[in-house]
């Protein structure tokens, strides 16, 4: 088996919702974002010879997704009353709604769902919430 791997980060705030004790507040990270893709066989021919898929197209969709949160508030879908999101668009914040919520554990699957839709096979994928904090998701 061949595996491909490459990284992005983003800085992302987030709580939450539920939680008793410090992430329960309103905190930053900067989020690490590990994409480990397979294949048993390398490309045969054309411009890809010899490779499980192009780095370039990797790092492109690595890139997409993780600036897609980069600089955001990232909070789980109907955890803050409407009021609270209408103050921060008002203010022009930056925020992005997720269907989870928003641990390493549950991005970690989020970002491997995500990166299948491009056609990688995908081996596991890990997120760093912390330096020493990492989650990852396989199938």
């Amino acid at each position: 088996m061949y595996y491909l791997t490459a990284e992005a980060s983003f800085d992302g705030a987030h709580f939450l919702s539920g939680y008793e004790g410090k992430c329960s507040n309103l905190h930053g990270h900067r989020w690490r974002v590990i994409l480990k893709i397979k294949a048993s066989e390398l490309q045969a021919e054309g411009q890809q010879r010899g490779m499980v898929v192009d780095f370039g197209d990797v790092k492109n969709a690595l890139k997409k997704e993780t600036d897609f949160f980069d600089h955001t508030f990232i909070y789980e879908e109907g955890s803050l009353k409407e009021t609270t999101v209408a103050a921060l668009n008002e203010e022009n914040f930056l925020m992005r709604v997720v269907p989870f919520r928003p641990t390493a554990e549950n991005f970690s699957k989020y970002f491997y769902e995500k990166f299948e839709e491009y056609g990688f096979e995908v081996a596991e994928v890990t997120v760093y919430e912390t330096p020493n904090n990492c989650a990852s998701y396989s199938k």
